[in-house]
């Protein structure tokens, strides 16, 4: 008796071949896909609330508690950088075992109960940033227009690490902009990816890595060893969604009147340029797409960069190219649900 379902001697059979597997998913793989459907349909509607940031916090906050503890503990100035990058690659491994065991534990117990993978998708949503990375950028053009360029400023420091006291409206709008581009990718398409391939876990693994990058990843004296591998497993974990992020502006570019040739063009002139190996594909995308030159030399804690430049149109954007940005965000968030969708239908269906 060979392969699985062979005929003959049932219980022979039965004993030695394999369960079959081929062409069928597995409940894991179903409640992966159909969680992360979930999760982007209640954060779009929903978001996270204010008051709840106000009451318990924020899954973020809570992994960027235990970031800061670790680091004020064991990134000793004195220490030798061997040591300093050994003691932070073990923050990151800390970091992911508690992250990943505790999001183990409550999604398994979350799914026992009753209606629990809404409940599991309720915290999926937490993970995912798409709603309030609208209502942020959204609130720079709104400043720009209804209040002036002292209060776009202040509202893109919320948003961006670079020094925006200095900005002038241009600079705040591609600042903006820039933001909305790399965090579509960082803040949406990566913790989706990452949750339909390993449900709650892998997207709290994800979202942990993430919070480690955005503070200690920074090339500074202080954080330059002590943050390398935090940097470095960031820039890995984003290579799929980063170039996905890309095709999805592209293809939102087609249906928005804006240029999706040009998008595509600036992706592969552009991209491989950005100091950053992600952060230049959305944004290149985005850039082409509007008919924009965004990055380029930027000031990071007084630091100087001298980037590329992502597209080769206006450097002059004003709080309208923001708009037309967000309008490009929320096309390509939709069509990457509905990819979602459509992968949650086929799953269950081969299932």
């Amino acid at each position: 008796m060979k392969g699985c379902g062979a005929s003959g001697n049932n219980r022979r059979a039965a004993a030695r071949s394999p369960p079959c597997s081929s062409g069928v998913a597995s409940k894991r793989e179903i409640m992966a896909v159909a969680l992360t459907l979930l999760a982007l349909l209640i954060e779009a509607m929903a978001g996270y609330p204010d008051r709840l940031v106000r009451s318990i916090g924020h899954p973020v906050i809570w992994m960027g508690g235990l970031i800061a503890v670790l680091e004020r503990r064991w990134n000793r100035e004195t220490a030798a950088p061997a040591l300093r990058r050994t003691l932070g690659a073990v923050v990151v491994v800390l970091l992911v075992g508690i992250v990943g065991v505790a999001a183990f534990i409550i999604e398994r117990g979350v799914l026992m109960l009753p209606f629990g993978l809404l409940g599991a998708g309720i915290l999926g949503s937490t993970l995912i940033a798409q709603r309030s990375l609208h209502q942020h950028v959204a609130r720079v053009a709104d400043a720009l227009d209804n209040a002036g360029l002292a209060s776009g400023r202040e509202a893109v420091s919320h948003i961006v690490s670079r020094d925006t006291n200095a900005l002038d409206e241009a600079g705040v709008a591609r600042a903006a902009i820039e933001s909305l581009a790399e965090n579509f990718s960082d803040g949406v398409v990566a913790p989706v990816l990452w949750m339909i391939i390993a449900g709650l876990p892998g997207a709290a693994i994800y979202k942990a890595i993430n919070t480690a990058d955005s503070m200690i990843g920074h090339r500074t004296a202080r954080f330059q060893a002590f943050g390398w591998a935090a940097a470095r497993l960031d820039d890995l974990l984003n290579l799929p969604a980063s170039r996905l992020s890309a095709l999805l502006i592209i293809a939102a570019a087609v249906t928005t009147g804006t240029s999706a040739s040009a998008a595509w063009h600036a992706v592969r002139r552009d991209a491989r340029h950005h100091r950053s190996p992600n952060a230049g594909y959305p944004e290149a995308a985005m850039a082409g797409a509007l008919g924009l030159a965004l990055a380029g030399p930027r000031i990071y804690a007084g630091v100087h960069v001298d980037d590329a430049f992502m597209g080769n149109g206006r450097y002059a954007a004003k709080a309208n190219d923001i708009r037309a940005a967000l309008k490009l965000y929320r096309r390509a968030d939709a069509i990457l649900i509905g990819l979602v969708a459509m992968l949650a239908a086929a799953v269950i269906a081969i299932g």
